[in-house]
């Protein structure tokens, strides 16, 4: 028996908690939507979803409706910002008769097939499937019959205002209103940070302090560097494109710094800021002293202190959670030693350093090049791995001329970069992996990806195989694990070769390919420049 929905289940896609009268009349069309569900061809839909699922799925066109009639501008921030990049207000679908803040076929359309492909993530579901087509046509009509008369939610509305403020942490809570409280959101990063949070939950419930410590740690991770599926935007640029550019806070709020944590020596206060040094890198921090309540504990300089910071206008404000311990010399040292610490807070320096780091992976790149006999990509044996890249080393450092001091620094940078490995140490390859290559990712570096070799149709790879060519290609796309990189350089060089492009409908993918790297990739989409193997000191 088909049960209703109740107005628990519509208020999780809400930023509130308790019920006005437009949500009982939302609740209402919901139900609404869920019949046109069963009327449509729902059992193509029943093979993804179940009847919670479909409820929820209610909810979510319901809650684009509300949307629009209370001009929240939630929806219209994702199509302005596709228009912006594409030309275009959607992808996949024809926009040329296309009505702003009014009910669009191709809007529920689009919004059933991102649901399909959100609130699951084993299968890529075909935007073109004619019962996404049917179901997004048949919910479209019962919305477009409630346009004249449905209600705002001034409510709701309320909550996508942000005043105008200096406090960071209102803005915080407005990024996190977005990420974890935002209907259009909801089966994408809120989904992903509820899978985190059962993570944590689960290997720490012998210790329930700890657990909700490392809970507001993960979240206030979670709201910087986390992006959407949608166009890969972080929650600050999603918070500048909802409330508009015209809005007093919008620049400020796009140059938050990055969130930064680690290790840091007390080096003293005064009545505006708490002095403190990045241990692995010795850069100074100012860290606003009323927006850090323990500064009271801090009593002993060089006292070790970890904790996060955000750079929200000209000052550092505490994000995330402290602790403290006395001064340890070997914790010191770790820490020096630590390439991901380091690299935490280099990334402030990104900008400044820009232009050194092309030069140098540049270097690197033509090195490659020159060592793999003309090519940025080499296929090999898993086996082979570790051999190629200590010879790859190699030949780069000679290309820079060191001397017998530089090189052995040099091989030390590797080894705790982890790019060249110890004697009987090797690179961790599962049992059914028996092809691999090597690419030289043009921004981030040696990138390493197992079993895709058949989606490179090219002369020098003895792994590929035409019968697997589709899905490796498929795995190259969808996979956060491989970098955009690599999927372009795939079809910028073999395009007329990859079987995937040849048949509909995944050759009408190729107008909405960047949309759809955005999408599969994630934080990866955005590749930074990483300085893999260096014979220099950077």
């Amino acid at each position: 028996m088909r049960r209703k929905i109740y107005i628990n289940e519509w208020l999780k896609l809400k930023p509130y908690k308790n019920h006005s009268a437009t949500d009982l009349y939302y609740l209402q069309l919901s139900n609404t939507v869920k019949k046109a569900i069963h009327k449509s061809n729902s059992l193509m839909l029943y093979k993804y979803l179940n009847e919670k699922d479909i409820n929820l799925l209610a909810c979510f066109l319901t809650s684009y409706f509300e949307d629009i009639i209370s001009e929240t501008n939630i929806w219209n921030a994702f199509i302005n910002k596709h228009q912006e990049l594409y030309g275009k207000k959607l992808p996949f679908f024809n926009t040329d008769n296309y009505y702003e803040n009014e009910v669009n076929t191709q809007d529920v359309v689009f919004l059933i097939w991102y649901f399909l492909n959100t609130i699951q993530r084993d299968l890529f579901i075909n935007p073109y499937n004619e019962f996404i087509q049917q179901l997004g046509y048949d919910i479209a009509l019962v919305l477009e019959e409630e346009y004249e008369y449905a209600p705002e939610n001034e409510l709701l509305k309320s909550f996508y205002d942000l005043p105008v403020t200096d406090d960071y942490y209102t803005v915080r809570a407005f990024l996190n209103r977005i990420f974890t409280q935002t209907y259009l959101f909801f089966t994408d990063t809120m989904f992903n940070l509820l899978e985190e949070e059962v993570d944590i939950i689960e290997k720490n419930e012998e210790d329930k302090t700890l657990t909700i410590n490392y809970l507001k740690e993960n979240l206030d991770e979670f709201i910087f560097k986390s992006t959407t599926r949608l166009l890969s935007l972080h929650s600050k640029e999603w918070a500048t494109l909802i409330l508009g550019k015209e809005h007093n806070l919008s620049e400020q709020i796009l140059n938050l710094s990055s969130r930064i944590c680690g290790l840091f020596l007390y080096k003293g206060q005064n009545q505006e800021s708490i002095y403190l040094e990045h241990i692995a890198t010795s850069k100074k921090f100012d860290l606003k002293k009323e927006s850090f309540d323990a500064h009271i504990y801090l009593k002993e300089i060089d006292t070790i202190v970890y904790l996060g910071m955000v750079k929200w206008g000209d000052e550092w404000w505490f994000s995330g959670i402290s602790f403290q311990r006395p001064f340890d010399a070997d914790i010191i040292l770790d820490e020096k030693s630590s390439l991901e610490s380091r690299i935490n807070v280099d990334i402030l320096d990104f900008k400044n350093n820009e232009q050194k780091l092309k030069e140098i992976t540049e270097q690197q790149k033509k090195a490659f090049i020159e060592y793999t006999g003309g090519s940025q990509i080499h296929f090999l044996n898993p086996t082979e791995i570790d051999s190629f890249l200590e010879g790859y080393f190699k030949y780069y450092n000679m290309s820079l001329n060191l001397n017998n001091k530089e090189h052995k620094k040099a091989v030390e940078r590797a080894k705790k970069e982890g790019l060249l490995l110890e004697k009987n140490q090797g690179i961790n390859i599962k049992n059914d992996e028996n092809s691999a290559l090597i690419f030289f990712n043009p921004i981030s570096g040696i990138e390493i990806a197992f079993g895709v070799n058949s989606a490179f149709p090219a002369n020098d790879n003895p792994f590929y195989n035409e019968a697997e060519s589709k899905q490796a290609f498929l795995e190259l796309l969808i996979s956060k694990e491989y970098s955009k990189e690599l999927v372009l350089y795939c079809t910028e060089n073999y395009k007329q070769k990859v079987s995937f492009f040849k048949k509909t409908p995944e050759k009408l993918y190729e107008k909405d390919f960047d949309f759809l790297l955005r999408f599969f990739k994630g934080a990866n989409y955005h590749s930074n420049y990483n300085i893999t193997l260096t014979g220099k000191e950077k």
